[in-house]
């Protein structure tokens, strides 16, 4: 009979995992750019930021995998500890939602649910329809699952072996707790727990008494995956994972202490007899309580944070370097990591525009410190280049890349490398520099006033694509295109003037190759340059998946 019930409840399990993990990615790609611009909002109060992650967390369904998302952000320098703090709050809040739907037992709609998602998924042809499409599919298999997880479990209520031992064990509240924990751990999801306890409830095995323990502990157990993943992240992402832990604690500590009887009479009076219900309110409430109470105290956990994870000399110094925000915890979440990444390519550009700000004055200078920045500069891009690349093409082997998201990556590589050969022109420029500082002669003062112009139209077509790909604004795009005609235009006519000069004998056939090699690699530039803006002018900017 063991086996039996092992076997039900795993492939139960399995279902409402797999069900909610769909509905939840469904929803998560539905909502797409809004994640990114929800998570933005933040920013304005702390308030505002617990709103934020309640209502991202009820989206994706997972607490662990917001305050991953969180983790990743601060380690990238998104946002601080004290924005981060709303976040985990309201996160904790969320994920309760998916226990809340559990408990009603809408079992008997599951069929329909899961019927019309693969019917409506099967004749549409749309990407976006067939995600929401899913998201009934995902919906109709966990409640399916559940049923399946309460049908196996049926039989234990005739264990009174079973029985004694968890009214035992949970009814005490440091093995209660350590029972919620546990399987939390395990299952590496809160409302999966909270499923496993309303299942048993269902068959009358699991009396209130003996989950509230257990519930406490689950909340703690949740932690473990945003602590997971700040192995790898900084210091600052660390921290992240030490405030939502705090927070579980602290909250069970007070709870356990003062509060247990009082929520015990609370949901039960809100329920009574129902204790599918009361365990999914007394989760709810465990939360909402624990925000409540926490909110005032945050900046302590700030502080508490800090304490268990003093500053380090060396991070300290690293606030003074630029970030980078390829975050490979974010590569689960697609669209939070491609506009990281975009985020990467702003940073990118920014350096390749130095790099020709440095070539430029280099030639006009003759100053060799100043070009030896630009050559030093360069080798940053090629960096840049590389680690980007290398993320995106991670990012396009997620399972859940849609073909648009594909084509906007391809898109976003594509940007990428129109940057580095803007840079590799800028190197070419900054080692004419070096010809043109050990010969100064080499260019007439009327060749000087006519490269001068072409240098500032050509840095002013980089500024604005730069612009174009931050912002999308379509007046920048097209300032790009007026300045790359006016551009190839005024090649002709510096390249024409001075094949006069020479034919005139004013300048040398030595300062024509050069001449002729420098405009050709600043209308080079100008291409390129127009090439980005056409980028954001097909993804709209930093936000585009």
């Amino acid at each position: 009979m063991m086996l039996n019930i092992v076997l039900g409840a795993i492939g139960g399990l399995g279902l409402f995992l797999y069900g909610m993990n769909l509905m939840a990615d469904s929803l998560q790609k539905v909502a797409g750019n809004r994640l990114k611009e929800i998570i933005r909002s933040l920013t304005r109060n702390r308030f505002m930021s617990v709103l934020v992650g309640m209502f991202v967390t009820m989206i994706i369904q997972s607490s662990s995998a917001t305050s991953v998302m969180v983790v990743s952000f601060v380690n990238a320098e998104l946002m601080n500890l004290s924005q981060a703090v709303g976040i985990i709050f309201g996160a904790n809040i969320g994920t309760t939602i998916t226990g809340q739907l559990v408990s009603f037992n809408l079992s008997q709609f599951a069929p329909l649910a899961l019927g019309l998602g693969l019917a409506f998924k099967m004749f549409t042809k749309k990407p976006a329809q067939k995600e929401i499409a899913d998201i009934f599919v995902g919906f109709g298999i966990l409640f399916i699952g559940m049923s399946f997880l309460t049908e196996a479990l049926s039989p234990l209520k005739e264990s009174s072996a079973f029985i004694d031992w968890i009214q035992q064990y949970g009814t005490n509240p440091l093995t209660g707790v350590m029972i919620g924990f546990v399987m939390t751990l395990i299952l590496q999801s809160s409302s999966a727990t909270i499923g496993v306890l309303i299942a048993l409830a269902a068959n009358g095995i699991l009396p209130f008494s003996t989950a509230l323990f257990i519930i406490f502990g689950d909340n703690i157990g949740t932690c473990t995956t945003a602590l997971l993943s700040s192995l790898g992240a900084s210091r600052r992402g660390k921290r992240v994972a030490l405030i939502h832990l705090s927070f579980n604690i602290i909250g069970t500590i007070y709870f356990i202490l003062f509060l247990t009887g009082i929520l015990t009479q609370v949901v039960t009076s809100m329920d009574p007899g129902d204790v599918s219900r009361q365990i999914a309110n007394a989760h709810s409430l465990f939360n909402i309580i624990n925000v409540i109470v926490l909110f005032p105290f945050a900046n302590l956990l700030v502080k508490l944070a800090y304490w268990l994870l003093p500053e380090t000399p060396d991070e300290v110094e690293s606030q003074t370097k630029p970030s980078s925000y390829l975050d490979t915890l974010l590569l689960a979440t697609p669209t939070m990591a491609f506009n990281n990444a975009m985020y990467e390519i702003v940073s990118m550009a920014s350096q390749a525009e130095k790099t020709l700000n440095y070539a430029i004055e280099g030639v006009q200078s003759h100053d060799t410190h100043i070009i030896d920045k630009a050559l030093r500069s360069e080798k940053k891009v090629n960096a840049y280049e590389k680690n980007i690349i290398a993320y995106l093409i991670q990012l396009s082997n997620q399972e859940n890349i849609s073909a648009t998201d594909l084509t906007k990556i391809d898109l976003a590589i594509g940007a990428v490398h129109d940057i580095e050969r803007i840079s590799d022109h800028a190197e070419n420029i900054a080692e004419f520099a070096q010809v043109v500082s050990e010969n100064k002669t080499l260019l007439t003062d009327d060749i000087i006033s006519e490269l001068n112009y072409v240098y500032d139209l050509t840095k002013k077509s980089f500024f604005y694509a730069i612009d174009a790909f931050s912002s999308g604004n379509a007046k920048d795009i097209e300032q790009v295109k007026q300045l790359e005609r006016e551009i190839d235009t005024l090649k002709a006519q510096v390249r024409d003037g001075h094949i006069k000069r020479m034919n005139k004998g004013l300048a040398t056939p030595e300062s024509g190759v050069f001449v002729m090699d420098l405009l050709s690699n600043l209308e080079r530039i100008s291409d390129h340059a127009r090439n980005i803006s056409e980028v954001a002018e097909k993804t709209g900017a930093l936000v585009a998946f």
